[in-house]
């Protein structure tokens, strides 16, 4: 009974829709609104974003808001590929630029860097991230369960790091090329810079956008399943302030599970 009550109360932060554009405009809708609020009431707002098409359409929506002050907000990105040549396409800072910060008069991005020495950047980097409060984080979940690039083999709940260099796992790197984002697995980098999990849980406000059925399982476990490093995102159902966007293919061994 413990149990279903948790998931009851979990439910009221899971938004289901029947396709993709739908959800990622309904999650653009959320975020915009958040940002709005919290810009009533401070200077600059702090936000991470993920990259990958799973956000393509809510990043769509932001791009196009005419009510956010874009000039009081800073961004970072959560993750990025190791060993990419400099102008890459797959680089996430690359995503970013093209889908976001370059259709908006941002105040500032903070991009990770991955070509300047490893230990450089990670110190760089946790300096900007803790400069002050992040205020909303973007996010998704991927088919293994991951949040960035926090993999099921080298997620820890504890990390006492802010930003940490991880070896990829078979079943991420494979989403890669689901994805179209790679030919083929020989392409993907096996190494990665990521925000650990606590930095991601630290944000005050965070939006969880997740589509497609390849992430069916992911999503199901997520939700329904121990809150375990075997499943990294199952802890975001500790985090009070988590709002889930999924389309019905991702939803639909959740919703089915009654059956």
């Amino acid at each position: 009974m413990k149990d279903m009550k948790q998931m009851l109360d979990l439910m009221k932060d899971v938004n289901v829709f029947p396709t993709k554009k739908i959800t990622g405009e309904a999650a653009g809708k959320a975020i915009e609104k958040c940002i709005l609020k919290l810009q009533e009431k401070q200077g600059t707002i702090r936000i991470i974003f993920a990259a990958a098409p799973s956000q393509d359409t809510m990043l769509a929506y932001l791009s196009k808001s005419s009510e956010i002050n874009w000039n009081r907000i800073v961004a970072f990105n959560m993750d990025e590929y190791l060993d990419l040549p400099t102008d890459a396409p797959q680089l996430f800072s690359k995503y970013l630029e093209e889908h976001l910060f370059s259709k908006v008069d941002i105040k500032e991005v903070y991009t990770i860097n991955p070509n300047i020495p490893v230990h450089q950047e990670i110190e760089r980097y946790s300096k900007l991230i803790n400069q002050g409060p992040i205020d909303i984080v973007c996010l998704g979940i991927g088919e293994n369960g991951h949040i960035a690039f926090n993999d099921p083999p080298v997620a820890d709940f504890q990390d006492s790091k802010v930003i940490k260099t991880v070896e990829l796992d078979d079943l991420c790197r494979k989403q890669q090329v689901n994805d179209d984002c790679f030919e083929d697995l020989s392409k993907v980098p096996k190494k990665a810079i990521t925000l650990t999990v606590p930095t991601l849980m630290a944000g005050k406000n965070l939006f969880c956008i997740v589509i497609g059925e390849n992430k069916a399982d992911a999503v199901n476990r997520t939700l329904t399943g121990p809150i375990s490093e075997t499943c990294p995102a199952s802890i975001l159902r500790k985090h009070p302030q988590c709002k889930f966007y999924f389309d019905n293919a991702a939803f639909q061994n959740v919703s089915g599970s009654d059956d």
